[in-house]
């Protein structure tokens, strides 16, 4: 599935939501399914070190998160269901950690682009724990955004130009078949 276009009546509606929740492979491939999303991208956001590479982000030393920026249309599409979406397609409850991907650059972390992103990512936090959604609580942290890092070309949908590849099918496939049944209703029509 290409980006969706962005109809001309949505051109000044379109917003950014920044989000990390492990290798950015597997959130890049959830949110490129959804209806309303016009594009989403991986890279690199929360460090200290202007414009990292992939190397530099795998040492943890940068301070980076892989994240994605998904751009969305809010008429089509809201930041809540965004962040639902985001909290189905990794475990937000463990630290700095997503599986077998271990350090800081994996951690789960929503950077909010305005104060009422911020409100959502805290309101809807609170619902997950709320509801016990998870067998522990949500440890999300929740940080202002300041910069994005395009990740190196060869990350661009990943997922989608090597289904084959080992880490695709035994990590991503698995999430993507739990988000299409969970959320068939905002699929991308193909």
């Amino acid at each position: 599935m290409e980006n969706e276009k962005i109809r001309p009546e949505h051109q000044d509606t379109i917003e950014a939501a920044t989000l990390g929740g492990g290798c950015f492979w597997c959130i890049e491939a959830a949110f490129d399914e959804i209806a309303g999303v016009i594009n989403v991208e991986s890279g690199y956001s929360g460090g200290n070190v202007a414009a990292p590479t992939y190397e530099q982000v795998c040492t943890g030393t940068t301070g980076h998160a892989e994240v994605v920026q998904v751009k969305f249309d809010p008429i089509i599409i809201s930041f809540k269901e965004i962040l639902e979406i985001f909290f189905t397609a990794h475990d937000p409850t463990t630290i700095n950690r997503q599986g077998a991907d271990v350090g800081s650059q994996y951690r789960s972390v929503i950077f909010y682009h305005n104060e009422n992103q911020k409100k959502v990512a805290e309101q809807v936090i609170n619902e997950f724990n709320t509801a016990k959604s998870w067998d522990a609580p949500i440890v999300t942290q929740i940080e202002p955004f300041e910069k994005f890092y395009k990740a190196e070309e060869y990350h661009k949908r990943y997922f989608r130009r090597h289904p084959e590849a080992a880490y695709c099918k035994i990590v991503i496939a698995p999430k993507i078949v739990k988000l299409r049944k969970k959320y068939r209703e905002k699929l991308k029509r193909k």
